[in-house]
């Protein structure tokens, strides 16, 4: 990492530079930083434009899928002439557009047990847009395993809940963050989970969580103000709300928990 921002870059994040907490040391920083955005659909899209704007220097990005019409209502780092390439290379040609000096490592490849700890231990952070909960507990799993911070969103109708999960670090009174299984020992009844391509997605709601997951991962990397670990934030699009609920580790969770029983990514 240089110890100076070139005149070029303090022009394009002249106003990140000019924010006290963030500054030349701060744009620095997040040059240097790697992030991995798993899926790039209705939350990574909003993400990674975020990131790639803020100037984070190395984005991964993981997903098996191609760009389909019905993705471009909410998924907007795509558009009308990418459809039918795949998602991680019409992904990564809007970063490039966007800002030239973003590295951008495409996986093209489904988020497995097999990858994942490979996937997840090359970069500093994880930002999860997944759409399924087998992807969310490997995630989870990973990271934890891993060390590497997570935040997490999902998304379904006019609702979105956000956390970042931590599990191996401790709050200010000592005890440790809660892990997603904390919150989710269990993944629900496949026959009673909602879809979006089932019960639908109001478009601007993917927009919301997914550039609130980029401000968590920006003030992760930065080390800025109180992140969302040991708090779950939960959206109401219909009623304009957002709600805070505190979050515990669960002393019995199979992963971070007293006696732990999970020592590799599962899926459940």
């Amino acid at each position: 990492m240089t110890n100076d921002l070139s005149d070029a870059q303090l022009e394009r994040y002249a106003r990140h530079v000019i924010l006290d907490e963030v500054g030349e040391e701060g744009q620095l920083k997040l040059l240097a930083s790697r992030v991995l955005v798993i899926g790039a659909g209705g939350l990574g899209s909003p993400a990674l434009l975020y990131l790639a704007a803020a100037g984070v220097g190395t984005l991964g990005i993981v997903d098996h899928d191609v760009v389909d019409v019905t993705n471009l209502q909410r998924q907007i780092i795509h558009a009308d002439d990418t459809v039918g390439e795949a998602k991680v290379r019409s992904a990564a040609e809007r970063i490039e557009s966007l800002n030239p000096e973003i590295e951008v490592i495409e996986h093209r490849a489904r988020f497995t047990a097999a990858n994942a700890m490979d996937l997840v231990s090359d970069y500093d952070l994880v930002v999860d847009g997944s759409d399924n909960f087998a992807a969310r507990y490997l995630t989870n799993d990973a990271c934890y395993l891993a060390r590497k911070p997570l935040v997490s969103a999902a998304l379904v109708r006019f609702e979105g809940q956000l956390s970042t999960y931590k599990a191996y670090a401790a709050n200010a009174e000592g005890e440790n963050f809660p892990c997603y299984r904390c919150l989710f020992p269990t993944p629900p009844d496949p026959n009673l989970v909602l879809r979006c391509d089932t019960v639908g997605i109001f478009g601007a709601v993917a927009g919301v969580m997914g550039t609130l997951q980029a401000v968590e991962a920006l003030k992760e990397l930065l080390g800025l103000g109180t992140g969302m670990a040991g708090r779950l934030l939960l959206f109401d699009a219909l009623d304009q709300t957002f709600r805070t609920i505190r979050t515990r580790r669960d002393p019995e969770c199979p992963l971070c928990g007293d006696h732990p029983r999970i020592t590799a990514p599962q899926a459940d």
